[in-house]
């Protein structure tokens, strides 16, 4: 699976891509046929691969070219103007966006429900076990907001452990090493880590707190602005992705394209479907309702905000309310 993160060693790089981006982003630069869309290795964007293969695009009238990417490698294409639109976390559009490359979402495709997770070795049974012991995890990134989200519901304070930093594709080696009683990672780094450790279990997931990590197809103002019809049919055509994978008589062959798109065995993939939950649009509407807390992507992208700037992933605020636009969702929800 891909950096699915809140990306901190970005920031800075997308600063020196801004020009470009402004160059490019005219609306007179965004009139070109096709509508080009970075996507990377997450369930719930790899999902839209059934809609590629089946020719959905071309039944709803817009043409699309999906490009893919490391993720990574698809935010610094997006800051570049390479592409019209991109998806990742709703925090990573902040990211990029502080950067320089501003987008608006138009969507939510899901939301992390226990993929990502913080896993202890044997003898930790709680959050509450970990006070005065050592925690990996990679600072500024996603399982980082996770921990704190879950130490305060829990009662504890941040200053109750002691963080150490530790890169995420590292977390397997570092719980295995002894040295620290607890790792934060995503899937399928936090399985190997498990597997690692005999006895190793997840003490908290995302699934404990939905809504902590949206996942969004986010555009470039310009396009949305030049081609909002287009982008319309786009939005369009995901419920019929989700219906697809969801119904038991063709999720089997909507698995097998995903896993085919990361080249993983279909029943490998399947377990990290499990940990995403799929959302059609009439719940992304819901979603997409200003609100605070994780259950409105707008209370979410708030405290991802605060969490980017108390961790100097950028330095200023960014103004949450210009990063969404729920009409298309709203227009195309049953």
């Amino acid at each position: 699976m891909s950096c699915k993160a809140f990306t901190q060693r970005l920031a800075g790089g997308f600063k020196a891509l801004v020009f470009t981006s402004a160059l490019l982003g005219s609306q007179a630069g965004w009139s070109a046929q096709p509508l080009k869309i970075g996507y990377s290795d997450w369930p719930g964007w790899v999902a839209w691969q059934v809609a590629i293969d089946k020719g959905w695009f071309k039944q709803a009238g817009v043409d699309v070219k999906f490009d893919w990417f490391d993720y990574s490698a698809s935010m610094e294409a997006f800051a570049a103007g390479k592409i019209d639109a991109v998806t990742v976390t709703n925090g990573d559009a902040l990211v990029t966006g502080a950067g320089g490359a501003k987008s608006v979402m138009i969507m939510l495709t899901d939301y992390s429900n226990g993929n990502d997770m913080i896993v202890a070795k044997p003898g930790i049974k709680s959050l509450k076990d970990l006070k005065g012991k050592k925690v990996a995890v990679e600072s500024g990134l996603v399982e980082h907001l996770l921990l704190l989200n879950g130490l305060k519901k829990a009662g504890m304070k941040e200053s109750d452990v002691t963080l150490v930093n530790a890169k995420t594709n590292e977390m397997p080696q570092v719980l295995a090493s002894g040295e620290v009683a607890a790792v934060g990672a995503w899937q399928p780094i936090a399985g190997q880590a498990i597997k690692a450790v005999p006895g190793a279990k997840p003490l908290l997931t995302s699934a404990d707190e939905p809504g902590l990590i949206y996942d969004v197809l986010t555009v470039n103002p310009a396009s949305l602005a030049s081609r909002k019809a287009d982008w319309q049919k786009v939005v369009g055509v995901w419920d019929k992705v989700v219906a697809y994978i969801e119904d038991p008589k063709t999720q089997p062959d909507a698995v097998k394209i995903m896993a085919a798109r990361v080249g993983v065995p279909p029943a490998a993939y399947t377990q990290f479907l499990k940990g995403t939950k799929l959302l059609s649009l009439a719940e992304g509407k819901k979603v997409m309702v200003k609100a605070e807390g994780f259950k409105s992507l707008y209370g979410s992208s708030q405290i991802a905000d605060d969490f980017n700037v108390k961790n100097a992933v950028y330095k200023a605020p960014q103004k949450v309310d210009t990063y969404i636009d729920p009409s298309l969702t709203n227009a195309a929800a049953k």
